[in-house]
């Protein structure tokens, strides 16, 4: 269970594509602070942490990524995955008492959404995406989303297209720096949202609608 308040930016410093993608990640974290199999997300992505080496600069762990997350995801994406030198948000799994500074993020990758259009307003920047069409009714006006494990506010909707705004602070602290127009973005709806679908679906309880 994550937040979404980030809390590092690492970098891919190796990646290794066979049967399964592995990747190392140097980050900032302090090295007694990294759990082997312990749980990170990645740009929202929730992976588990092996293999941790203390390096010069900070600490350095693999990864593991299955088949189904790159399918869901943006890491294989020829204009914003992941290669050698890329940066990624990071952020630690919610411990019992931390501070809830964001929204409930499970780390689990709904679908990807473009970014279209970016336009100073005021210090921030608004930003326009299109998210998949199986998804917009799961995105609701000042309602929250993750953005590369990065919570947000819904600012307005129409259609397939809601915009966020980002603060010079996040801007400064994450890698949403280096967004472009075109690159894709890790999507997670609410986890309210989810489970309220669920139940608005029709279903057949003991033989009842």
């Amino acid at each position: 269970m994550f937040t979404g308040i980030i809390s590092s930016v690492g970098t891919v410093t190796d990646l290794e594509d066979g049967k399964i993608l592995k990747a190392r990640i140097l980050c900032s974290y302090d090295y007694q602070t990294v759990v082997e199999g312990g749980s990170i997300a990645h740009d929202g992505i929730c992976l588990t942490i092996i293999n941790k080496v203390r390096e010069e600069m900070g600490t350095s762990y693999e990864v593991e990524v299955s088949n189904e997350t790159l399918s869901k995801t943006t890491i294989k994406n020829k204009e914003s995955g992941w290669i050698v030198g890329r940066e990624i948000n990071l952020e630690k799994s919610l411990r019992l008492g931390d501070e809830m500074g964001g929204h409930i993020v499970t780390g689990h990758i709904d679908g990807v959404a473009e970014l279209i259009g970016s336009k100073n307003v005021d210090k921030s920047t608004k930003l326009t995406f299109q998210a998949p069409d199986n998804l917009k009714n799961f995105i609701a006006p000042k309602g929250s989303i993750a953005l590369n494990g990065t919570s947000l506010t819904v600012n307005e909707i129409d259609d397939t297209l809601f915009t966020v705004n980002i603060i010079p602070h996040t801007q400064k602290v994450t890698n949403w720096k280096n967004c472009q127009l075109g690159h894709v973005f890790n999507l997670e709806i609410d986890v309210m949202a989810r489970y309220i679908a669920r139940m608005c679906e029709p279903r057949n309880i003991n033989g009842i609608l």
